[in-house]
């Protein structure tokens, strides 16, 4: 159920080559489900994100989602990382401004046991659309937990806040 796809191992290399890619990383967390399931709660007036571990070169959250709850247009400064999506599904808008000056939009749907990667520059939303509740591991690298805001302008894409 928690298989890195090959493609998205070889997608963002490490700045340590000692650690293991973001990925694999939030896959290892999302299904030790003892080491986070007395931390795991939920607020209905906001995302829960709990800390799970952090080293020196990266952070590990853990974050609930209710249905409707969102992060709003953002980026994650310097930072790479991936997130897992332990249970449930959510739904990722990805943002950005292709060659030629158009403004691309994709929307991704992981749900559980898949992951998405970013990197600086990528500018996103993640949402709860379903009925249910969601839970998911985030890996943040070079940076941290950095959530930069952003609106969307129509005609020149992603504007920083």
């Amino acid at each position: 159920m928690f298989a890195v796809p090959e493609n998205t191992v070889a997608s963002m290399p490490a700045a340590n080559p000692l650690l293991r890619h973001p990925v694999r990383t939030a896959l290892e967390y999302a299904a030790d489900r003892d080491r986070w399931r007395n931390v795991l709660r939920y607020d209905p007036d906001e995302r829960f994100a709990a800390l799970l571990e952090r080293t020196a070169d990266e952070e590990i959250w853990l974050l609930s989602w209710l249905p409707g709850q969102q992060t709003g247009l953002h980026d994650h400064g310097e930072s790479t990382g991936a997130f897992t999506v332990v249970s449930g599904t959510l739904t990722e808008t990805v943002t950005r401004r292709a060659p030629g000056g158009r403004v691309l939009t994709e929307v991704h749907t992981p749900s559980a046991g898949q992951s998405r990667v970013f990197g600086p520059g990528y500018v996103h939303e993640v949402r709860n659309d379903g009925p249910d509740p969601a839970v998911s591991v985030h890996v943040y690298r070079a940076g941290g937990r950095t959530l930069r805001p952003h609106r969307l302008d129509p005609l020149t894409g992603p504007v920083r806040d």
